[in-house]
């Protein structure tokens, strides 16, 4: 006589599908690293979603992003509207290419045309590690809770040591003084972070500065990684 198969039980299914979204990052590391693998120097840019193209703010990361595509540098961004699109406007009319890191939203992303190579991702960590692991330098524009969690990510990972140390820029002197202000008054001010830890990032408006303080970063050591920083790379 043939017994019947049992229905599965909730918690057996819910550890096939953790097993399943395992097996989803993986595949979205492997895809994304073999597409990447050979940009660098790439510089990642973040910003709002929200700026409109006739923004002061889009007009500077569109500027920004041209002047590093034009000195070499790759520029990576969310691929996404507002500076995101700017990001990838200025690196596409440039010489170096424009990468779009897309990640699937129910609202405000899509794909914005100026890349020349876009990945689309399901999952927010993948994503964020691919930010991480193929940038020389970070330059953050002014943006919302996803561009704060970008730039404290990142200067987390370097501070603890998870990640080499690059060149962390902040863009728009008045939009990040208060944030700038909070960290020095209380999270240095109250002993939460020491006071190295505030020479992790630095404020800065011209393009051209920006460009050349990068250069200014790596022009004893060059951009390629020591194994010791690959080897805490593959440990992200």
């Amino acid at each position: 006589m043939k017994k019947e198969k049992l229905p599965s039980s909730p918690k057996a299914q819910g550890v096939s599908r953790e097993s399943w979204r395992v097996l989803g990052i993986m595949s979205e590391f492997v895809s994304a690293t073999e597409r990447l693998k050979d940009i660098r120097p790439a510089v990642s840019i973040f910003g709002s979603a929200r700026v409109p193209q006739d923004h002061p703010y889009y007009a500077l990361a569109e500027k920004i992003a041209r002047v590093l595509s034009d000195a070499g540098f790759s520029v990576i961004s969310g691929g996404g509207p507002g500076l995101m699109e700017a990001a990838n406007k200025g690196a596409f009319e440039g010489r170096s290419p424009s990468i779009g890191l897309n990640i699937e939203l129910p609202f405000e992303q899509m794909p914005n045309p100026y890349q020349n190579i876009g990945i689309n991702f399901h999952y927010f960590f993948s994503r964020k590690v691919m930010f991480v692991r193929f940038a020389t330098a970070y330059i953050v524009m002014p943006g919302g809770l996803g561009t704060l969690d970008e730039v404290m990510e990142v200067l987390t990972l370097i501070q603890t040591g998870k990640s080499p140390k690059i060149p962390v820029i902040m863009v728009g002197t008045q939009f990040w003084k208060g944030f700038v202000d909070w960290i020095q008054t209380h999270l240095l001010g109250e002993k939460m972070i020491s006071p190295e830890d505030m020479d992790l990032f630095c404020v800065m408006d011209d393009p051209q500065e920006i460009v050349n303080a990068i250069f200014k970063f790596y022009e004893k050591r060059g951009f390629e990684h020591t194994q010791e920083e690959w080897e805490l790379m593959l440990r992200l």
